[in-house]
This record gives C-alpha cells, structure tokens and sequence, in this order.
C-alpha cells in the first residue's frame, strides 16, 4: 500500500506530456485523431461490457452453503446466444474495419508516377543522418525547417540519401517511411497556421534523437514571398 501511495505524486508528472497527434491541426491529423479516439471508446465498450458480465457472474453465481448440494441441467446448447456470441464480433469489426480501412487507404503514401500533376504545394524532401532537406518547386532549399503555406493540400516527395527514416509532424500527420532510392508521395490536407515539431519516427543511426525540424506554416501570401526570396 506505501508503494502505491509512492507513485500517485509521479502520475502528475503525466500532465506535463503533450500527446500532439490529439491536438490536429491539419485534416490529415484530425483523420488519424479521430481513428485513435474511436478505436478507443469502442474498445472501452467491449471491455466495461466484459467486466460487467464477469462481476455479475461472479456474484450469481459464486459457491455458497444452500448451494452445495444443488446440480445444474445439463445445457446441450443454445441458438440465440451463439448467434448473439458470432454476429456481435462481426459486427463490432465491421464497425472498427470500415473506417480503419477507409482514412488508411485515403492517406497511404504512393510511388512518385505523375504525383507531380496533383494539385497542391509540392515539397521534395530528402532525408539523411541527421537531417532533413527541404526543396520547394521556386528551388529554394532549406534545411531542418519545412515552411509550408496554410488551407491548402501540401504534396511531400519524399526520399532518402542513406538509410530508412520516417518523416513525422505529429500535429500535422505521418508516420510516413522514407526510403533510400525510391520516392514516395504523401498529402498533408489544409494544415493551420502555425510551428510545430517534427521528427523522424523511425531508428537511424547513433544520432536518431536529434534529427529534427520545424514544420513552419504560413500563410499563402507569406508563402509566396518566402519561396521567390533570394
């Protein structure tokens, strides 16, 4: 019991994390946001109804003295709660699989091909230990500070110098892989305004931790400017 009362001024120490991928501010984010929390309630459904039954079964049916001598029918089967017990799980994985399958398949990277033609601000990075590279279609380059416009659809071609990273806002979207040799294309869909943080989510090298930027997002008119600035 000491031991436990030890740790409760710790868990306080949890409010100082921030759990960004919660906070989207893009809708890309706001997509992956809304798979976690619905994945989420709906398991908490599956496990309050679980412990509910387990609690009420225990109590009903649990040994006492004008029970000892008393001995159940023997039940061969019954229809209604197999079907209950087959149809149920279907249908809560249905429920969990369509839109899972839905937003995943919506926002899965694609190889390069004519991605060039999509409509959108289109930013070619290139990742390597420890850094990420950032070319605008102007030709402007910058490195570790990505500056994209706000509302509009932001088209990533991503790629790799050297070994697999994985590009990450978790405020804007990804886990995306890069890949060393080949490009894949991922869509950040009308991010807000503002600096936020990213990372590669993915173990590089000795340096992994530091290979971070900011993800800068202006807006259009500010975009314009910074990308034919000298």
């Amino acid at each position: 019991m000491k031991r436990a009362v030890l740790i409760i001024p710790f868990l306080f120490l949890l409010s100082g994390c921030n759990i960004a991928v919660l906070e989207p501010k893009s809708d890309t984010a706001g997509d992956q946001a809304f798979l976690i929390i619905f994945s989420f309630w709906l398991m908490m459904i599956v496990v309050g109804t679980v412990f509910i039954l387990f609690i009420r079964f225990v109590f009903k049916y649990r040994y006492t003295d004008k029970k000892k001598n008393f001995m159940p029918k023997d039940v061969k089967g019954n229809k209604k709660l197999e079907a209950t017990w087959i149809i149920l799980p279907v249908l809560l994985l249905i429920v969990l699989a369509v839109p899972t399958i839905a937003i995943t398949y919506e926002q899965s990277p694609v190889t390069g091909g004519d991605s060039d033609e999509k409509d959108g601000t289109h930013v070619y990075v290139t990742a390597e230990q420890f850094a990420w590279n950032f070319e605008h279609e102007s030709g402007k380059e910058e490195r570790n500070n990505l500056v994209i416009p706000e509302g509009e659809s932001i088209i990533l071609h991503l790629t790799s110098k050297d070994v697999i990273h994985s590009f990450w806002v978790p405020h804007l979207g990804g886990k995306v892989d890069v890949l060393p040799g080949e490009e894949l294309v991922y869509e950040i869909r009308n991010p807000e305004k503002g600096t936020y943080k990213g990372k590669c989510a993915e173990y590089c090298g000795l340096q992994h931790a530091k290979m971070t930027f900011e993800a800068n997002v202006i807006s259009a008119a500010e975009y314009e400017t910074y990308v034919n600035e000298n």
